[in-house]
C-alpha cells in the first residue's frame, strides 16, 4: 500500500457504514443473524461454529459479525468436556487460518492490480510482535493478513498464525466461562471498534506524514547536491 492509513480508512468507513445501516434498520444485525443461523443447524453444531468465526475472520465482513463472542458463548452455553474445548478449539483456529488464507489471497489480488497500474507495492520487514499485536481481535488480523499478501510476503506467516491461536482460543473459551458474557461482549462493541481503528487511523496517518517529509527531506538533499 501506498500510504499506510489506507487500510484503516477503509476499515473505519466500512464499520461505520454497517453501524449506520443496522442502526436505522436497512440490514438486520449481524447477531440476528447468527442466532437465526443457530436455530437452522441445531444439529451441526461443529459445522456452525466453523461457519462463524470463518465469517468474521473475513477482511471487512468481519465487521458485521460478532463471531468470536457468539460462537465462544455457545460453547460455553454447551457446558463442553475436556475433549470437547479440544475439538472446538482445532475447529476454531481452522476457521480462523482458512480466513487468514482469504485474506492473504486477497491482498496479493490487490497487489498485481496495483503493479498493473505501475503501482509496485511497498514492503516493509514484518517482525513477530506485528503478528502477536495483531492477534489481539480477529478483525485485526484480518488486515494484518491482507497487508501481508499484498506486500508478496511469505505464506508462512498464515501457519504461524494457526499454531498461536491454539492457545489463544482456549483462553477465550476460558476467559469466557470465568469472565462472564458481559465482559466478553465487549470486545464485540461497536463504539470499542470504532476507537481502536480510530487509533489505528491516526497512528499510520503519523507515520504516512513522517514518511512523506523524509521523502521531501531526501529530495532537497538531491537538489542541493546536484547545484
Amino acid at each position: 500500500m501506498k500510504y499506510a492509513s489506507f487500510l484503516p480508512l477503509s476499515a473505519l468507513v466500512a464499520l461505520s457504514l454497517i453501524a449506520l445501516l443496522v442502526h436505522y434498520q436497512v440490514i438486520p444485525p449481524g447477531l440476528s443473524i447468527l442466532e437465526s443461523l443457530q436455530s437452522s443447524m441445531a444439529s451441526g453444531f461443529f459445522v456452525m461454529i466453523f461457519l462463524i468465526i470463518l465469517l468474521e475472520s473475513i477482511i471487512y465482513i468481519g465487521f458485521y459479525f460478532p463471531g468470536q463472542f457468539f460462537a465462544v458463548i455457545l460453547v460455553v452455553g454447551s457446558k463442553p468436556n475436556t475433549m470437547d474445548v479440544v475439538y472446538l478449539t482445532i475447529c476454531m483456529v481452522l476457521a480462523a487460518t482458512i480466513g487468514s488464507f482469504i485474506n492473504f489471497m486477497l491482498g496479493k489480488m490487490a497487489a498485481r492490480r496495483q503493479e498493473r497500474k505501475g503501482e509496485p507495492p511497498e514492503t516493509e520487514k514484518t517482525k513477530l510482535k506485528h503478528l502477536l499485536l495483531a492477534m489481539i481481535h480477529i478483525n485485526s488480523l484480518a488486515f494484518f493478513m491482507f497487508s501481508q499478501g499484498n506486500q508478496r510476503k511469505s505464506p508462512k506467516v498464515i501457519a504461524t498464525a494457526g499454531l498461536l491461536n491454539l492457545p489463544y482460543y482456549l483462553l477465550l473459551i476460558a476467559g469466557t466461562a470465568v469472565l462472564s458474557e458481559q465482559v466478553m461482549a465487549m470486545a464485540e462493541n461497536t463504539a470499542l471498534l470504532i476507537s481502536i481503528v480510530s487509533l489505528w487511523l491516526l497512528i499510520a496517518l503519523y507515520f504516512d506524514v513522517k514518511k512523506h517529509r523524509s521523502s521531501d527531506n531526501k529530495g532537497d538533499d538531491k537538489g542541493d547536491a546536484k547545484a
